[in-house]
């Protein structure tokens, strides 16, 4: 796993272009999104959680939280 989502920052995952293809697949859109900005300061497990909604569900955090674990 490259990223702790408890510790990682929303912030830095943006800035990783692999996370950013994950996203995108499972929320396009999401990452041009005005209101991630507000969001970038969070945890990446605290930025899922809340975002659930928006990003189309819980199987859709599921599936980008499992694709995420997989970075190495």
């Amino acid at each position: 796993m490259r990223y702790d989502p408890d510790t990682t920052l929303l912030g830095t995952l943006l800035a990783d272009p692999e996370v950013v293809a994950i996203l995108e697949k499972h929320a396009p859109g999401i990452t041009n999104n005005p209101m991630i900005g507000m969001a970038k300061g969070m945890t990446a497990n605290q930025a899922l959680t809340m975002g659930a909604p928006f990003l189309g569900g819980q199987q859709v955090v599921d599936a980008l939280r499992a694709e995420m674990n997989n970075l190495v």
